[in-house]
């Protein structure tokens, strides 16, 4: 035992002389984000997509959504009866045009932004009557890692306006 003690001894000795190797974290620098630039892109990706619609370019609207886009409806009574009509009559999306006023934009993250506001979307019904919709939106935006371009990825409507 007495030999066992030396040698745990001895090599806590050697264990404890021998010099440590500290190792450096390298850090990389967080990009900076230009706040003004990127709300100025967010409304240009928000005009682009008004005018999409407001021209009946349906067919583009997609761009301006992720892949995985998820979004909910008002369910009012009002946008229920437009949802039925477009289901049977008006074709998948049939918006005459909308007017998007957001009254927040923050830019969470080089990647990540919202945006809060109301909008008024106008259709034309089976009469043949114009008809506005209108509703409180909040929208969950991603900035595309391929193109840099602003998209919707989630979006909850409500029809009561605040």
């Amino acid at each position: 035992m007495k030999y066992f003690a030396y040698f745990i001894l001895i090599l806590f000795s050697f264990s404890c002389a021998q010099k440590t190797e500290h190792s450096e974290i390298e850090i990389s620098p967080v990009p900076m984000v230009d706040i003004q630039a990127e709300l100025d892109a967010i409304e240009e990706t928000r005009a682009a997509f008004q005018l999409a619609i407001k021209e009946k370019r349906y067919g583009d609207l997609a761009q301006y959504s992720t892949d995985d886009f998820i979004g909910v409806s008002p369910g009012s009574v009002e946008w229920l009866e437009y949802k039925r009509e477009r289901e049977q009559k008006l074709g998948m999306f049939s918006y005459d045009s909308i007017r998007m006023r957001p009254q927040e934009t923050v830019i969470v993250s080089d990647s990540v932004a919202y945006d809060f506001g109301t909008s008024s979307v106008f259709y034309t019904n089976s009469e043949g009557e114009s008809v506005e919709l209108f509703d409180t939106f909040l929208v969950i935006l991603k900035k595309d890692k391929k193109d840099g371009i602003w998209k919707i990825h989630r979006e909850v409507a409500s029809a009561i306006i605040e």
